[in-house]
């Protein structure tokens, strides 16, 4: 479908506006822990990881050129992303009949929705995950329509890089299976002969598939590990329930919820049908999965066009003037962009925002929801710390000298930071960097970083002496409320026997 000058001028308009809101918040923000972990990957290129697969570090190796330790070098690719969201989102409403207004309250929803603000804003697979979900599904709208050969294979090349940026593309490619329930999209697939679209999908992730086989499949690990700890837990009522919030309420009530309604009343059932049904196995799916809600996310980003039609054709179309309430009640919800992303700085968000989510721990003076508010702060007086430290230490236990981060994000921070307070490399065993470990025998003196995990560090070595430790009043967890440096030294073992130790304890 092509665009007129106008929907050009929205859509351009409304890329500008997010583009803006995420530089802002880059402003006030550090870097997330997992980015951390995002960001060192960038140096250890390989077919497969621990947590996820390996688009994300091919922009981590780019954004690594540039040797910069700016949350805005970081976030380059992360952006781009969020800006795709909102150009294939605008371009999949006209080609499911919208026009102009259509174009407008859908975008605008995007904007407004917390959810979407801060799962857009960082370095992690989830936008990249949210990107290629709704190119898939443009290009799936595209090959229902015309059910041409350069949509089944731009959608296939879209489904492999979404596979590649986040496991939850399979949740899309379930939903796929929809085109084989309708005669016509049958009959397109047979005709475009769809096994060679498969077999190049297959041929594509074969070499991350052989990495999981490699390593014994350490995702399967983490996903266990993810269920134990947290979404056994989680009620599916209440995480479906969470997306209304998540999406805005405002969202909820004059897109989502009609979009759904939309997809049953829409005559034009040839292309409506097989995308109703595909988001509904896709949805069925995640729901017997019991992911987190963040996981919903990309599949609401394919119901909202919907709702924004009906609003263009059948309410508009009735009564014109609801237009101007529509509009000022979705700016009205805007005042929940603060929640989803740091617009604020952080003194003005604890004292304009914290009070409405207020989650204070016991011996914490804020319990702040998102760690990127803070981290500038925390990393910079961990370093300083760990630098004093290692400054301490005799020369000679100097040279041979590393610091072992017992989290991922706190060996991601030490080598992201390390050439700024000259510190020594990093090394853990916790996530994919127990794949980067080092070899051998052990230095006779490590600097460990660890939160509250009692004597972890006591087995492995002949004396440990805490020597720091580091209060965090922002956490909202009694975990990081505390960080603690210890001198370690005396290894009981080395390097190899230690990777043998932690083999299946790379997710604690």
């Amino acid at each position: 479908t092509s665009m007129n000058r106008q929907t050009k001028i929205i859509i351009l308009i409304f890329c500008i506006i997010k583009l803006s809101l995420h530089l802002i918040a880059d402003a006030h923000s550090g870097f997330q822990g997992d980015e951390l972990l995002h960001i060192q990957t960038g140096n250890h290129l390989a077919f497969g990881y621990m947590e996820f697969p390996p688009l994300i570090v091919i922009f981590a190796f780019i954004q690594n050129l540039f040797h910069s330790h700016s949350v805005f070098v970081y976030h380059i690719f992360s952006h781009a992303a969020s800006i795709g969201i909102i150009i294939f989102t605008a371009k999949t409403t006209l080609e499911l009949g919208g026009k102009n207004k259509a174009v407008f309250f859908v975008l605008l929803a995007i904007i407004i929705a917390p959810g979407f603000d801060r799962s857009q804003q960082l370095f992690q697979p989830v936008v990249f995950s949210q990107f290629f979900w709704v190119l898939s599904f443009y290009y799936l709208t595209r090959f229902i329509k015309f059910t041409d050969k350069k949509s089944l294979w731009l959608l296939t090349f879209s489904c492999i890089l979404g596979l590649m940026s986040k496991y939850d593309a399979t949740f899309f490619i379930f939903g796929l299976t929809a085109l084989l329930f309708f005669s016509s999209t049958r009959n397109a697939l047979i005709k475009n002969k769809f096994w060679w679209n498969i077999l190049v999908a297959l041929i594509c992730i074969l070499p991350n598939f052989f990495w999981q086989v490699a390593n014994n499949f350490p995702v399967l690990q983490m996903f266990g590990r993810l269920y134990q700890t947290q979404l056994d837990e989680i009620s599916r009522l209440s995480n479906t329930s969470g997306i209304l919030m998540d999406i805005n309420p405002i969202v909820a009530l004059l897109l989502f919820l009609p979009g759904i309604y939309y997809m049953i009343i829409a005559r034009n059932k040839k292309l409506i049908n097989p995308l109703s049904l595909s988001i509904a196995l896709s949805f069925c799916f995640l729901l017997f999965q019991n992911g987190k809600s963040y996981y919903y996310f990309p599949l609401a980003l394919t119901v909202l066009p919907f709702g924004a039609i009906f609003l263009e054709q059948i309410i508009l179309k009735k009564k014109k003037w609801a237009i101007y309430p529509i509009t000022i009640l979705m700016i009205i919800g805007s005042i929940l962009i603060p929640f989803g992303m740091p617009v604020y700085t952080f003194n003005r968000y604890l004292d304009k925002i914290y009070p409405f989510e207020k989650n204070q721990i016991e011996g914490g003076k804020y319990g702040v929801k998102y760690d990127e508010y803070y981290s500038t702060e925390k990393w910079k007086n961990t370093m300083q710390d760990l630098k004093s430290v290692y400054d301490s230490l005799p020369q000679e236990e100097q040279k041979n000298c590393l610091i072992w981060g017992k989290h991922y994000g706190q060996a991601g921070a030490v080598d992201l930071f390390r050439d700024q307070y000259n510190l020594p490399q990093a090394f853990s065993f916790h996530g994919s960097f127990y794949s980067w470990t080092p070899t051998g025998a052990m230095p006779q003196t490590i600097i460990a970083l660890s939160y509250r995990v009692g004597d972890f560090f006591q087995p492995y070595f002949g004396k440990v002496t805490r020597v720091r430790t580091l209060y965090n009043p922002y956490s909202n967890n009694d975990e990081e409320l505390y960080q603690y440096i210890y001198i370690c030294q005396d290894p009981k073992q080395d390097f190899d026997t230690l990777k043998v130790l932690f083999k299946n304890r790379i997710f604690e």
